[in-house]
């Protein structure tokens, strides 16, 4: 607190446009994105990796699945240590880890040290989503936490674009083994950075001027969840007990079952049962995500607007997702299935939004790290169950993707219908 008064007796300057917590928002995003990048490359890979290593698409399945295991497995623990040591070493330690197995993954020649490199790989990528949140909790004004947590989570959609356009592109020019070398490199880098201008105190962070510092601690001090959380209360056994992280991490895990499956076979979805080439993959199996960037952006906007009314805004959307998904594999005419993916992205993007704009306004930050973890591991379960259920189906198919479009479905609208039984949306 002693800081924070230096810093606002001694300045002597207006207002700055660029905040610092914009800088750090950036460095965030950067994470994320690069998180996204390195996970989702495998996605266009798989079919490559199958014919390398002789594998069918259950198994192809289980490379993904080994990877959500080591995701899974470290939310709690990664929210557990950024509440207690601070987000700012766990996310340098972190990128800098996956970004090592993300080498690792391009020189495997063996199914079981592929699946132990994903496994070690998922392991650094769950360390990082709740040090970020709690940063953002931590950096941010509780008015702007939703539109943070957005851009932040933009990364969702333009990571999966960009990483088809990057992997086609290497994978035509030098091979898949390639893309994951190459992508390497970015993480050491970024690490370095998150480590050099992130300070796990605001108050200590040079990138922050006396306004912004001033601007917190009025916020802070408004805001009531802060008041209702004491030390004794925030340890990670009492944080466990609270029934409402996880209610919402079953709703997490029911939209995740969509998401992660959404977007890990969508590549092979339309390489193999509509029929299109490599490159044209590359394209279409992009353009939905763009739409989901811009749902991103919405869902920030109405997680700010509507904080009292976000349960009803999140059930709708989710739902109108799973139907515009529905018709995508319904209809034959392939104009009309891209049209049908971008509107599903859409929707499912804002609601995505939507659940962690929410969770911002809900869960008070000297918990964050925590709260944020438990509900994150129900969806990072669903994307250890997601792949491989939905290679199964796939398989018994006899390669078809109907079965697994209907699972995907199903478990999205299930995901929309819960939301409104939960009567109390407050921690």
């Amino acid at each position: 607190m002693n800081q924070l008064h230096n810093k606002i007796s001694n300045s002597g300057y207006k207002q700055k446009k660029w905040k610092g917590r914009y800088t750090i928002l950036l460095l965030l995003w950067s994470g994320w994105l690069l998180s996204f990048l390195d996970r989702m490359v495998m996605n266009v890979s798989l079919p490559f990796i199958g014919q390398d290593l002789g594998i069918d698409k259950t198994v192809q399945g289980s490379i993904i699945s080994a990877f959500f295991v080591g995701y899974a497995l470290f939310q709690i623990p990664g929210g557990y240590l950024s509440d207690k040591f601070g987000p700012r070493k766990v996310m340098a330690f972190a990128i800098v880890w996956w970004s090592m197995f993300t080498l690792f993954t391009g020189l495997i020649y063996v199914l079981p040290l592929m699946l132990l490199t994903r496994f070690l790989f998922g392991a650094g990528e769950g360390c990082f989503p709740a040090s970020s949140w709690k940063t953002i909790a931590t950096y941010f004004p509780a008015k702007e936490r939703g539109r943070a947590t957005a851009i932040q989570s933009s990364v969702n959609t333009l990571g999966p674009a960009i990483s088809v356009i990057v992997a086609v592109a290497i994978i035509e020019w030098l091979g898949w083994r390639d893309v994951f070398i190459i992508l390497s490199i970015p993480g050491f880098i970024l690490g370095l950075f998150i480590y050099k201008f992130i300070r796990n105190n605001p108050t200590e962070n040079s990138l922050l001027d006396a306004n912004e510092l001033q601007e917190l601690e009025v916020s802070n001090s408004q805001d009531n969840n802060n008041s209702v959380v004491d030390n004794s209360s925030s340890s990670l056994i009492n944080v466990l007990k609270m029934p409402i992280l996880w209610k919402l991490s079953l709703i997490w895990f029911l939209f995740d079952i969509t998401f992660w499956g959404f977007t890990t076979w969508l590549p092979s979805y339309l390489l193999e049962a509509r029929g299109l080439s490599l490159s044209k993959t590359g394209i279409l199996a992009a353009i939905p995500f763009l739409f989901g960037a811009l749902g991103t952006l919405v869902g920030g906007y109405f997680a700010d607007k509507f904080e009292h009314k976000l349960k009803y805004v999140y059930g709708l959307t989710a739902f109108i997702s799973g139907i515009f998904l529905f018709f995508m594999f319904q209809v034959d005419n392939l104009q009309a299935a891209i049209i049908f993916q971008c509107l599903s992205a859409l929707f499912m993007f804002i609601a995505f939004a939507i659940f962690w704009g929410m969770l911002m306004h809900m869960i008070p930050p000297v918990i964050m790290g925590k709260a944020s973890s438990i509900v994150n591991f129900g969806g990072q379960v669903a994307g250890v169950l997601s792949p491989f259920i939905i290679g199964f189906l796939i398989d018994n198919a006899n390669g078809g993707y109907n079965h697994a479009f209907i699972f995907m479905v199903i478990a999205l609208i299930s995901s929309a219908i819960l939301t409104f039984f939960i009567k109390k949306m407050n921690i």
